[in-house]
């Protein structure tokens, strides 16, 4: 899946497949993960928020199926 960088002190790559409604994010760790069953609307959200962190942390994180994938 392709990801865009972001500006973010935590996050380093955010990406989404609309087809299979999957989220992929890569943190400044290097740790990357899928979200699966996430709806477009919350990608697009993501996208435009402010603080890309905060929107991950309070309507994805620990809210969808995910898998640390690398």
């Amino acid at each position: 899946m392709d990801r865009i960088p972001v500006e973010s002190s935590n996050l380093r790559s955010i990406g989404y497949d609309a087809a299979s409604q999957t989220f992929e994010v890569e943190f400044k760790s290097h740790a990357v993960y899928q979200y699966y069953n996430v709806p477009e609307n919350i990608w697009l959200e993501l996208e435009a928020a402010p603080s890309k962190g905060k929107y991950y942390s309070s309507q994805i994180k620990d809210r969808f199926l995910s898998q640390r994938i690398s």
